[in-house]
This record gives C-alpha cells, sequence and structure tokens, in this order.
C-alpha cells in the first residue's frame, strides 16, 4: 500500500523555519507579541481634524477627481481617463485622511507601559530565537 506521509528521519526534523530551533518558544514568543502588540495598540486614540485649504474646508474638493473619475467610468467602462481619475482621486483622499490623522497614547501607569513593552519585545526575542539554528 502505498503511504502519503513523508518519510523523515529523527534528525532531519525541522521546527519554524525550517530551522532546529523550538517550536514552542515560537509560538509563546508569537503570543507574547500578540498581547503585547494588542495592549500598546490598544492604548493608542487616533482622532481626526478637519481638512482645510486656505482656512476653508476643502473636503468636498478632494472629492471630484473620484467623481469624475466615477462618472467616466459610467460612460465607457474602459476609459484610460475614467480610471486615472478615480485612481488619483482614491489616493488623494487617503493621503488626506492620513494627513489629518493625530495619534494619542492614552495615559497609563508605568508598570503597565512596561508590561506591554516586555511582552512585545520578549515575544520577537523568542520567535528571533526559535528561528535561529541551535
Amino acid at each position: 500500500m502505498l503511504s502519503l506521509r513523508p518519510v523523515v528521519s529523527p534528525d532531519r526534523e525541522r521546527g519554524p523555519g525550517g530551522t532546529s530551533g523550538g517550536v514552542g518558544a515560537f509560538f509563546a514568543g508569537v503570543l507574547m507579541v500578540a498581547a503585547g502588540g494588542y495592549l500598546l495598540l490598544n492604548q493608542v486614540q487616533v482622532t481626526t481634524s478637519y481638512w482645510s485649504f486656505g482656512g476653508q474646508g476643502s473636503f468636498g474638493l478632494s472629492l471630484l477627481p473620484l467623481l469624475a473619475g466615477i462618472a467616466f467610468l459610467f460612460f465607457d467602462g474602459r476609459s484610460l481617463v475614467g480610471w486615472l481619475l478615480t485612481a488619483v482621486g482614491t489616493v488623494i483622499i487617503l493621503a488626506g485622511v492620513l494627513m489629518h490623522m493625530d495619534i494619542y497614547f492614552r495615559p497609563t501607569s508605568l508598570f503597565n507601559t512596561l508590561v506591554m513593552l516586555a511582552l512585545l519585545f520578549g515575544g520577537i526575542g523568542l520567535v528571533a530565537r526559535s528561528l535561529r539554528s541551535s
């Protein structure tokens, strides 16, 4: 009978990344990175401000290339001008949103901050160690 299991000798077993590092350390590191990253990102507050150009609100103005591109595409779906205007309008809107974001780290205790950073960087160290040949 033909077996579909590969024949692997014990000395040729491989861990994460094809190295002989520890699988347990890899998964422990991934869990630590996930927990530390979640806790750290949970303390971040993101707010936005209004778009302005010359003191006036200008978000509506940034929609014009996108709307014109959509109109061209509804008229002719293969219109190069329509695709270009749609792409440029989308990039303008995404860039505007990113440029007007304010990111703040909410106040927390030093202990909580150290726990978050220790989990995050300790996990990165464990993952890196498990990917290295021992």
